[in-house]
């Protein structure tokens, strides 16, 4: 793994060079990972929504509790793509961008989780002040919101679930 690690900042870096007087190396290879994790998503959820679910509802039942639920294609998808995701982000992370950082890492995992979360409940009460109550149009809500969440997630994650010890 760590191999694969060391190629993907080779290649990240090769490309820094355009960008070096305007940002960091460690912030471009931030938005490099977390570029790359949301084409991933986007891959994923289009060939699981298409071709694995086939937008149809997807129906659980479970015995032991006689209980049934159902879920809606787009949102079944979410469910299997959003966990994928989050690994290979916390993967990209912890060992690209953030590879000096020595805390252990299930720690870093639980806080990358935090973060997400925190993220995750952003857009969703982002998107329901800016759309629902003040009237703007989704697409331009969601990019405001990206925007903020961006921020916030690269400074959780440098000062909090990947701090470097001193």
């Amino acid at each position: 793994m760590n191999r694969i690690a060391q190629t993907i900042t080779k290649i990240i870096d090769f490309f820094y060079r355009p960008f070096s007087n305007w940002m960091s190396e460690q912030l471009f290879r931030y938005a490099a990972c977390g570029g790359g994790n949301l084409v991933l998503d986007w891959v994923l959820y289009f060939f699981i929504y298409n071709f694995v679910i086939g937008h149809d509802l997807v129906y659980f039942h479970l015995s032991p509790f006689n209980f049934q639920f159902c879920l809606t294609p787009h949102i079944a998808t979410l469910c299997i793509v959003f966990p994928i995701t989050l690994l290979t982000g916390f993967w990209l992370q912890k060992y690209v961008t953030f590879s000096q950082s020595e805390l252990n890492s299930w720690r870093q995992l639980g806080r990358y989780i935090l973060i997400v979360a925190l993220n995750l409940a952003i857009n969703y009460f982002g998107l329901k002040l800016c759309v629902e109550t003040l009237g703007w149009y989704p697409t331009p809500s969601k990019m405001a919101i990206t925007l903020i969440t961006v921020a916030i997630s690269y400074i959780g994650q440098k000062y909090f679930t990947f701090r470097v010890s001193k």
